[in-house]
């Protein structure tokens, strides 16, 4: 301010600056301000950062519940997941804060939140059926293979295809990495079991999976495993629920039976994840030139993991197959 005022006064402001000891530039905004604010502009101002804008516990609890219970979609938000973006529009929608995109990073951390690849659940589900599997059914058929000296065998087919891709490959920033193959497409299908005491069996299909195909695996499983009987749990796929499938186990009741797994429930299906890690290493990382070699990968794959009870009962270690594990 006296600066400002001694300008105003003399002739020049290079005398102003030298006897303040201050730069022409400092001078000329202050004297801008003053023109433009008066001389309220000038006063002294709290320094530091500015006080940032916070959540109360009880809208941050709030924004945990809606995140962990609902979808974006669901609120009519414009977004399939949960992104930053997304809780951000969520807070601004809820409460009418604006938050940057760096403040709820540090939010979702603190909250225990991390980035994460979704897993898929088909809305046709049923909660209620599962539930009963994993209390009641189960449990029962668990109690009858004791009961019984039967063998529990989860089962499960899968296609797979040539041009499946899994995994990434270091490049050149900016440089997308090309990754030679032929433009062939083929695949094959395959059947197989496994049990939570690491047994394996497999059938690789070369042609599509019907009701004729099954018997044939399901005689091979009769005669390579030496139980008095088996419980062979599967899905409600239609090829498992043909009348011809149906016929040949009643012929067969004494030796073997077949249970259901609730519909549109793969992921309490331990065999799952034995076709996933299939795809993933025996098919995504190996380009197979042809069907043949395609054949060779995945019999290789399922040879391997035979000689290898341990890691097949790894299979049952995840935390929506763990029922089945003892």
């Amino acid at each position: 301010m006296r600066a400002v005022k001694a300008a105003l006064k003399a002739d020049t402001q290079k005398e102003v600056c030298e006897n303040f000891g201050i730069s022409r530039q400092s001078l000329g905004n202050w004297l801008k301000k003053y023109r433009k604010s008066g001389w309220r502009a000038l006063k002294a101002k709290k320094r530091g950062r500015t006080k940032s804008i916070r959540l109360k516990p009880w809208q941050a609890a709030t924004t945990v519940r809606i995140i962990t219970d609902r979808l974006p979609d669901q609120l009519k938000l414009p977004f399939a997941l949960w992104t930053r973006e997304a809780v951000a529009g969520l807070i601004e929608m809820k409460f009418g804060i604006k938050l940057s995109k760096m403040t709820i990073g540090r939010y979702l951390k603190r909250w225990g939140f991390t980035p994460q690849k979704p897993a898929k659940r088909a809305v046709e589900q049923s909660p209620e059926a599962v539930k009963k599997w994993l209390e009641t059914e189960y449990p029962a058929i668990k109690a009858r293979s004791l009961k019984e000296k039967a063998e529990i065998h989860w089962g499960d087919e899968t296609g797979i295809r040539s041009d499946h891709q899994a995994g990434r490959t270091y490049g050149r920033k900016g440089k997308t990495p090309i990754v030679p193959c032929t433009g062939q497409r083929f695949g094959c299908s395959i059947i197989s079991t496994i049990t939570n005491r690491g047994t394996l069996r497999f059938m690789i299909l070369k042609k599509r999976f019907n009701a004729d195909q099954f018997i044939t695996m399901l005689s091979r499983l009769l005669k390579s495993v030496k139980a008095e009987k088996i419980f062979l749990i599967v899905d409600r796929h239609p090829v498992h629920r043909a009348a011809k499938v149906k016929k040949w186990l009643e012929k067969h009741h004494d030796k073997i039976q077949m249970f259901f797994l609730p519909p549109y429930s793969p992921e309490v299906n331990p065999d799952e994840f034995l076709n996933n890690d299939l795809k993933s290493n025996a098919v995504g990382r190996k380009r197979a030139k042809d069907s043949e070699e395609l054949e060779t990968n995945v019999r290789k794959f399922f040879k391997t993991k035979q000689k290898r009870p341990e890691n097949v009962k790894k299979y049952f270690q995840a935390k929506s197959v763990r029922y089945a594990s003892i």
